[in-house]
């Protein structure tokens, strides 16, 4: 879904301590184990933000010796993640396969006819959230994410948002922000997260959406400055990234008034549906176990992701409450197609 997540993951590693390899043991005493290689499937291309999640997964297992299988990554991004859901789907029942995605496993079928449905699917966790920021480039005639929708309403004909491809979570925030604001502001769609920022460093579009880690470079370079957070709160990590200025330092979008307290995507895990309850459990632990190390810890601050942990009824709530609240900006949008 965003490609485009962060450009540094390989560098990770160096300051992660490995004193602590061998101080999770593999699940020994569950009740089920696998006794096959175990697939993670990656519902992207190669270098993304969801295969750089995935294959941190993998290396978090082998390094601290969580399963006593071997685990292989897959790539199947057709279609923004379709190939990967719909393998799941045929392979019902099969306990050695897992799907990292985002919410584009369950809202996806909304918008194109897949021949599945989330439900059919087994949710094993959200691991974390990426947050959302408005902003806009350097020496722009607006201040602040109020004066810009004072500039759109304005003028909206001269001012374009630009985002990560369409009928995505870039371009459902846009159309979000139009209801909530009663603007008109068109959207531009890139391929990536990276070549939205690199537009609006060069101010061929007014703002993008971009999640922290797609804009960081451009922030340093001192080519766009961020003008508001989606969030109820401002995010949590106070270390200096650009320049004096912190990521807590980014006021929310609430303050400065644009009506959407919180937006946010969950990085998911998902496996084939009528797997069994003790499968299922299985696989929640060992994601448990994998956010808890240090290597996924330093990622999640590296990335300024909000630490996230949901399985079970939470997270199906949590899918319900995104999808209503999604539906009838895709209606409204001509987007419905089930």
């Amino acid at each position: 879904m965003r490609n485009a997540f962060v450009r540094r993951t390989s560098r990770l590693f160096l300051g992660c301590t490995l004193i602590a390899a061998g101080a999770l043991p593999a699940l020994a005493h569950a009740a089920w184990q696998p006794d096959k290689n175990v697939e993670i499937v990656v519902a992207g291309g190669p270098g993304g933000g969801t295969d750089q999640l995935g294959r941190l997964i993998q290396s978090i297992i082998t390094t601290h010796k969580l399963l006593d299988v071997n685990t292989i990554v897959l790539n199947k991004g057709g279609g923004n993640g379709a190939e990967a859901f719909l393998d799941l789907k045929m392979n019902k029942g099969d306990p050695e396969k897992l799907v990292i995605g985002t919410n584009n496993i369950y809202l996806l079928p909304l918008v194109s006819k897949l021949g599945y449905q989330w439900q059919e699917l087994t949710p094993i966790a959200a691991v974390a959230e990426d947050d959302f920021i408005l902003w806009s480039y350097k020496d722009a005639p607006w201040k602040d994410a109020k004066g810009f929708y004072e500039a759109v309403k304005a003028d909206p004909s001269n001012l374009r948002m630009g985002g990560s491809q369409s009928k995505d979570v870039d371009q459902t925030l846009t159309l979000l922000l139009n209801q909530t604001t009663n603007s008109k502001l068109v959207y531009i769609p890139f391929k990536s997260g990276s070549e939205a920022a690199t537009q609006l460093a060069g101010k061929h579009i007014a703002a993008n959406v971009n999640n922290p880690s797609e804009s960081i470079s451009q922030w340093r370079g001192d080519q766009v400055e961020p003008l508001c957070v989606f969030s109820k709160e401002r995010m949590s990590y106070t270390e200096k990234v650009a320049g004096d200025k912190s990521w807590a330092d980014v006021p929310t979008c609430h303050e400065q008034g644009l009506g959407i307290d919180q937006y946010r995507f969950p990085r998911t895990v998902f496996m084939p549906g009528e797997v069994t309850a003790e499968q299922r459990a299985f696989y929640v632990e060992l994601m448990r176990k994998v956010t808890e190390t240090p290597e996924f810890k330093a990622y999640v601050k590296q990335n300024a992701l909000v630490p996230t942990f949901l399985e079970g009824e939470p997270l199906t709530a949590y899918i319900e409450k995104d999808t209503a609240r999604v539906t009838p900006v895709f209606k409204e949008a001509g987007w419905l197609k089930n």
